[in-house]
């Protein structure tokens, strides 16, 4: 499998010749959906879900669907009539040869004063990847390969390193980076690397890896 970094959130799965997309949101590239068979929304934050994004992606593949939450899909269904699937937390599903199990129900407290929106992480393939969104979902499943958010209102340092303690991955990958300034990358490269318990990846947008 061939993983590729988008901007932020966003991440491509490519397998087969087939191809995953994972929260192409208002932070990512406008292309970020292209070529897309399967298009995949953890939740309704603009930053994860943008209704211009996913329009690119479904317009360019009119066999292209996509799988989300109820918020999500009560605001595009329309858009995409018979193309957009609800699932949430148990749900299992195959689509264009992945395989993906829905894990997690509600988005990390930011605030006690906001309230807390859904959201939902997706397991591919049996563990290979899993991609929580904007919670720090325990998958009751082994995960090789983490995508791990790693600077967002809603989360420290501490809570990072200790979250890539609990889920045990193979590996984990920088997601949700955007409000990380080149600056303070070091420091979070190093503190996660030293102290998650697993190798510490980071790639920049636009560059791939294979898993």
């Amino acid at each position: 499998m061939k993983l590729t970094k988008k901007s932020h959130a966003c991440v491509r799965l490519e397998k087969d010749g087939r191809t995953l997309v994972i929260d192409p949101g208002a932070f990512s590239e406008e292309d970020a959906a292209a070529a897309a068979e399967v298009i995949l929304v953890t939740h309704e934050h603009a930053d994860h879900f943008s209704e211009d994004r996913l329009r690119v992606g479904m317009e360019a593949n009119p066999g292209a669907e996509i799988w989300t939450l109820a918020s999500v899909a009560e605001q595009i269904s329309a858009a995409f009539p018979g193309r957009v699937h609800t699932v949430g937390h148990g749900d299992t599903f195959t689509a264009a040869g992945f395989e993906v199990q829905v894990h997690g129900e509600l988005h990390a407290v930011i605030h006690p004063d906001i309230p807390r929106i859904t959201n939902v992480g997706f397991l591919v393939d049996g563990g290979k990847v899993f991609h929580p969104g904007d919670a720090l979902t325990l998958p009751d499943h082994p995960v090789q390969t983490l995508m791990l958010p790693v600077m967002a209102p809603w989360n420290k340092i501490s809570e990072v390193i200790d979250y890539v303690r609990e889920v045990k991955p193979l590996r984990a990958y920088d997601i949700h980076d955007a409000l990380l300034t080149d600056l303070a990358r070091p420091i979070y490269d190093h503190q996660i690397a030293a102290l998650g318990g697993a190798e510490h990846l980071r790639l920049t947008p636009g560059t791939s890896a294979q898993l």
